[in-house]
Order: C-alpha cells, then structure tokens, then sequence
C-alpha cells in the first residue's frame, strides 16, 4: 500500500495479463500484501459456478452514503500481539468494518519494504500461526461490529497442513473470512471446498485489468469480499491507476457478484476513500500507510496502537464538501 501521494493517467491501450509469480525475480512480480495471487490468473478454472448480484451484506454492511466500507492492514505480532486485544478494541470504537490480519511470512515478492520489515518485526517476536489464532480467538467474542479476515501464506503457513485441518481451526478461531496468499492453481478447487465445508467464507482477488475470465471467476468465488487491486505495483510503492478502467471493473463486479468489492492498493488517505466510493467501490483497503505509521511509532519510542487509532481517525474524518486538493487526481 503506497506510501506516497497517488496520481492518475490515462491507462494504455493494451494492458497486459498480470505475470505468474514462477521464475520472475522480486522485483518483477506485480502484487499486494493482501493479494492472493493465484486468483489473478485467467483460466485457473473451467467453469466458475454463477452468481446472481444481490444486495451487499456480511463485512461492510453498514456501508451507507459518504460512509464507504473501511478494511486496514496489519501483520498480526506488529505492535506485538500482546496488544491484538487493544488494537481490536480500538478500531471497533473508530467506525472500521475489518482488521485484515496477516499471519507473517518473510520475504514476500508482493509486498514492499514497509510491510516486509513489518512482518520481519514480527517473525523476530515469534509470532507463529498458531499464537495467532488463539489471539483471535481470545478478541473475537468481545468485538461487537468489527470483523477479522486472516490472510495466510501457502508455502510459509499452510503448506504442510491440511486444508481442511486448516480451514476448520481459522473459522474455529472465529475468523470471518480468509484470504490465502499464493494459492497454487492445482489446489483451489480443494480450498473452496474445504472452506464451504468448514463454513469458512473466502475472499477472492483480482487486477483492475484481469481479463474477463479471472474477473468472472473472482466474482462467482467471492464469498466474503472481493479484494481488487486498483494497479500494478509492490504494496507501498506508487504508481498511476487507470480510473476509467477501474470504474469498469467495479461496474462489472457489482453486477456479477453477491459479495461486496473492496479497493487497495495506494489507498493512503480520506480522500482516496472517497474517490473509490464516487467510483463504486463498496470499501477501501488500507495497508502500507497505516504500517509506516505503526513503524514510526515504534521508531520514536511511542504507543504504536495509540499511532494507529491517530490514522485511523484520520480515514474517517468527514471530507468538506467540493475539496479537489487531496487524495488521486479529479
């Protein structure tokens, strides 16, 4: 999630498909720390099941006018997982609908230095997977509006499990949705079931400028949210949406999918949130800007979740009505 101010262009006029993460260096890999990356490919499955729209309910369904969906970005153990219970706490008194946490995982090709250096603080603290769901599970019983979406690495926290094993203990922990990081192909069809199963809802991903194909399949598997990723780009770098585009893809995902669609990707500000809202985003997700915030907290030897509840509050201040001077580009 960019760490510097958002500017938009026109778009190309071919864009090509989103790359396989296979053989590609870091720095040549396209992607978000909540993106799952398998999703983004075309063609992963035949025949995605259809899904009638239907009015959005499940994490923002207190969506209403100028009070657009908010999702933030933490990995769990950064502030130390001590504090999970304050942090949950203070984002369900601040009017935001889901905490996205991450079970940490090192060196991520999708995400940039502030989120790695996140979770490098937090696999310093020993966070595991296990620690964390037994963190979720103590919070979750006294959230009253705030939902929890774990994000969870395939080969740094699930491979050697079982999917079903690891779908019933998430929802078992009280978790409201998942979100798997760089799902192999060959296994998505058995994590579908394994969550319909465990009644587990999952959130699915795509690019603005995913083909039809990947769109459609995002939309049909989308039982939690859909995460779309607004442009191209390691998570806390800048780069250029194409807002025409993006207008499109919300326009066919709202009338493709039950589940509400969720914008990230260089969502730093109110003003960015209320761009996404005027384009047909049901919410936003915050990520890198709310992290660099934690970390200069930590940096500065200050309370990292009192930091946190400072942004926060930042993202729900009302706009003034006609300010063009924040946030992308009118």
């Amino acid at each position: 999630m960019p760490e510097g101010p958002l500017t938009v262009s026109p778009g190309p006029a071919h864009v090509p498909t989103p790359p396989p993460l296979s053989g590609l260096a870091p720095a040549a890999v396209p992607g978000v720390a909540a993106l799952c990356l398998a999703s983004c490919r075309d063609g992963a499955d035949a025949s995605p099941p259809s899904a009638a729209p239907a009015p959005r309910s499940g994490f923002f369904a207190r969506r209403r006018p100028g009070r657009p969906g908010l999702a933030v970005f933490v990995n769990a153990g950064d502030p130390p997982l001590a504090r999970l219970p304050e942090l949950a706490a203070m984002l369900d008194d601040s009017d935001v609908d889901c905490l996205e946490l991450a079970v940490p995982f090192p060196d991520s090709v999708t995400d940039g230095p502030v989120i790695r250096r996140s979770a490098d603080r937090a696999l310093a603290g020993g966070v595991t997977c296990e620690a964390v769901l037994a963190a979720v599970a103590a919070v979750r019983p006294g959230l009253r509006r705030l939902r929890i979406a774990l994000l969870a690495d395939w080969s740094h926290t699930v491979r050697d499990r079982d999917l079903g094993d690891f779908a019933r203990a998430v929802a078992g922990a009280g978790c409201d949705g998942l979100l798997l990081h760089g799902l192999p192909p060959r296994l998505r069809t058995a994590h579908h079931e394994a969550a319909r199963l465990a009644g587990l809802p999952l959130v699915t991903t795509c690019y603005a400028v995913s083909g039809p194909a990947t769109v459609a399949e995002a939309a049909a598997r989308a039982s939690a949210y859909l995460y779309l990723v607004a442009h191209y780009g390691r998570s806390g770098t800048t780069a250029a949406p194409d807002r025409d585009r993006l207008a499109r893809t919300l326009a066919t995902l709202r009338a493709t999918t039950r589940a509400p669609v969720a914008v990230g990707f260089g969502i730093r500000t109110r003003a960015d949130i209320a761009a996404l809202e005027e384009l047909g985003a049901d919410a936003a997700v915050v990520g890198s800007a709310g992290v660099a915030r934690i970390e200069q907290a930590l940096t500065r030897r200050r309370d990292p979740v009192e930091e946190f509840a400072s942004f926060v509050a930042e993202l729900r201040r009302p706009i003034a009505p006609n300010r063009t001077d924040e946030g992308w580009d009118r």
